[in-house]
């Protein structure tokens, strides 16, 4: 299997095999190695120097070196936390929405950054014709969770403009076939983003900007109960969401 936390972490510093090789001191295609089998581990001299470049723990990028050789699933769904929303860069993004091939499912108030920074809309209208299934979830500005949400968050009416802004981006899609587009009222714990087996979870706090907010990024293994954790939350939201 690939090493998804080494390509994760080098995702989130925007650097390429190539680049991470030159910091490093090795070649590039030692380091496609390094990401295409996670079985290869570099010697402690290189991986002291990866985890200082793409400033994490090596135990983060080969928990096998912390002597655990058989992680746990609950730990093992975790590939990446990022301190922030903001603190992903634009290449993590545009790998995530690039790659889907099957699954794209997101939960959000607007999600308007989707549409305006990644050209959403195109990309919905290309994967829907190869077949990818979208459901979207945005909220409904009119229900108390969402006018709540922008007041704690110091910009009431602003929430509410950005989710009528992002209905209007998706009537442009609603009527594809494999595209799904539903409105919810729901309390917003998590913004949530799926691209197959990939799922990023945007936690919220009071106060908070959802863009200033931690991301989780999971992936989905066999009986995985993180994964199942959140997926059954979205599914519950979908379930009583209004279709547009």
């Amino acid at each position: 299997m690939a090493n998804d936390r080494l390509r994760t972490a080098m995702l989130a510093a925007n650097l390429t095999e190539e680049e991470l090789a030159a910091k490093v001191g090795r070649d590039k295609k030692t380091v496609e190695r390094w990401i295409r089998d996670e079985t290869r581990i570099p010697h402690r001299a290189a991986r002291f120097k990866v985890t200082a470049v793409l400033r994490t723990r090596e135990e983060d990028l080969w928990p096998e070196v912390a002597g655990n050789t058989r992680p746990a699933p609950t730990e093992s769904e975790l590939v990446h936390l990022y301190p922030s929303r903001s603190a992903m860069t634009g290449a993590s993004w545009n790998a995530l929405l690039s790659s889907v091939e099957k699954q794209m499912d997101v939960l959000v108030f607007s999600g308007a950054f989707l549409v305006e920074q990644y050209d959403l809309i195109p990309l919905m209208r290309t994967k829907a014709a190869q077949g990818v299934q979208f459901r979207i979830l945005v909220g409904d500005e009119k229900s108390p969770a969402v006018i709540q949400r922008a007041i704690d968050e110091g910009t009431p009416g602003g929430l509410e403009g950005r989710i009528q802004l992002m209905r209007r981006y998706l009537s442009e899609v609603a009527n594809l076939d494999g595209i799904e587009i539903r409105t919810h009222g729901t309390i917003l714990y998590n913004s949530m983003y799926r691209f197959d087996d990939t799922l990023l979870v945007n936690v919220h706090s009071h106060g908070a900007l959802a863009g200033q907010s931690p991301v989780m990024q999971y992936k989905r293994l066999p009986n995985g109960p993180i994964w199942e954790y959140y997926m059954r939350s979205f599914e519950n939201v979908w379930s009583n969401g209004i279709p547009e």
